[in-house]
């Protein structure tokens, strides 16, 4: 593949250019410390100047307030599917989740090997969610559990739950720092890195220090939040080069515009390609209900079916170098993934090819078939 491709990878992401070329600069001397920050021991100083920047960057950029602890842990997502539970369970045995798609599912079926899950609700795709005063939610739970993105079905929650009596539990690991919002309304944040910060490889956990406490006799040391929380995310080799370069990119946030403009830039992008869907008469649908499209996670299908689709990615990728459009295994389709480091640009470009792709659909479908 020649020239500039545009990755629209729905995780391991697409990272800045600029973030990219400064690690390539410093992969064998960083810090003029003479050696790679993949050699440096975890204990040590030069190693430790990284981790709390980093820690300081999420801080600043996310204005976390001092009762909140940063953890760096291991396992991804699905590792804290089920840290959560064994950590904040604890009280009463019981937890309410809200299921609005995919990722929210698999956090209430693993939930439920430790304790009581309520399913507050079981969200269909197209549907509105009912008004908060509906919600089924259990006078025993210990806390209330979401996903503010699902980056499978392209669904986002438009709103944080309000007058909720335990504490909140969200997963942001596809819509962090593209948005502003009050950390101090959550009980627990957590998110891979892997689409909008960095390269995978860590759990990013942001907890109320009241939350950290005891947990479940059968939980892992590695993911008891106390353990971790009292050695700074040192209990064991974290993964120092990934957090090495997510301080790198939140250098990159701060210095063009922070999370606010990031939310700006956010939202010029996904209204491009929801104004073409919404304009091509039917020939590209989208079935999120509109109140909750994902702005970063944008899915949609086209007339005409699995060859068309298929088609579309492949002049997509031959044309312009477009890559990884293909949607979820799961559901099939486009998905067009508008992390941070895509640019309005990039966007645009899809968008033009878009408008091409349906102006000049003229093949036939049954000839296709034949190919």
């Amino acid at each position: 593949m020649t020239g500039e491709v545009i990755n629209f990878g729905a995780g391991p992401a697409k990272l800045p250019r600029e973030v990219l070329l400064e690690v390539q600069k410093e992969i064998l001397n960083c810090n003029n410390h003479g050696i790679s920050v993949m050699e440096m021991s975890h204990r040590a100083a030069n190693y430790e100047d990284i981790h709390n920047n980093t820690i300081s960057l999420f801080k600043e950029l996310l204005n976390i307030p001092d009762n909140y602890k940063v953890l760096f842990m291991h396992g991804g997502g699905n590792g804290l599917f089920s840290a959560i539970p064994f950590n904040l369970m604890t009280r009463t045995g019981e937890a309410d989740y809200i299921v609005t798609g995919t990722w929210s599912k698999i956090a209430a079926e693993e939930a439920k090997k430790y304790g009581t899950v309520n399913q507050v609700l079981t969200l269909e795709t197209g549907k509105e969610l009912p008004d908060q005063s509906t919600w089924n939610l259990s006078p025993k739970a210990s806390y209330l559990y979401y996903c503010a993105n699902e980056t499978v079905e392209g669904f986002e929650f438009p709103f944080i739950p309000e007058n909720i009596d335990v504490p909140i539990v969200c997963d942001m690991s596809s819509n962090i720092a593209t948005k502003v919002f009050d950390v101090s309304k959550f009980g627990l944040i957590f998110f891979g890195v892997q689409k909008n910060l960095g390269p995978a490889g860590v759990a990013t956990v942001i907890i109320r220090e009241d939350l950290i406490a005891g947990s479940l006799p059968q939980c892992p040391k590695i993911f008891e939040f106390a353990s971790i929380a009292k050695i700074n995310s040192l209990l064991n080799t974290p993964p120092t080069f990934v957090i090495y370069v997510v301080g790198k990119v939140l250098e990159y946030i701060k210095r063009n515009g922070g999370i606010a403009e990031m939310e700006k830039l956010s939202a010029i992008k996904s209204q491009l390609v929801y104004d073409v869907i919404d304009d091509s008469e039917g020939f590209y649908t989208n079935n999120v209900h509109p109140k909750y499209r994902s702005r970063i996670n944008v899915t949609f299908r086209i007339k005409g079916g699995l060859d068309v689709e298929k088609k579309f990615l492949k002049l997509a990728e031959e044309q312009l170098n477009m890559i990884q459009l293909k949607g979820h295994r799961l559901v099939g389709g486009i998905r067009a993934s508008l992390y941070n480091a895509i640019t309005v640009e990039e966007t645009a470009k899809l968008v033009g090819f878009m408008r091409l792709f349906q102006s000049e659909y003229k093949f036939d479908v049954t000839e296709e078939k034949k190919e």
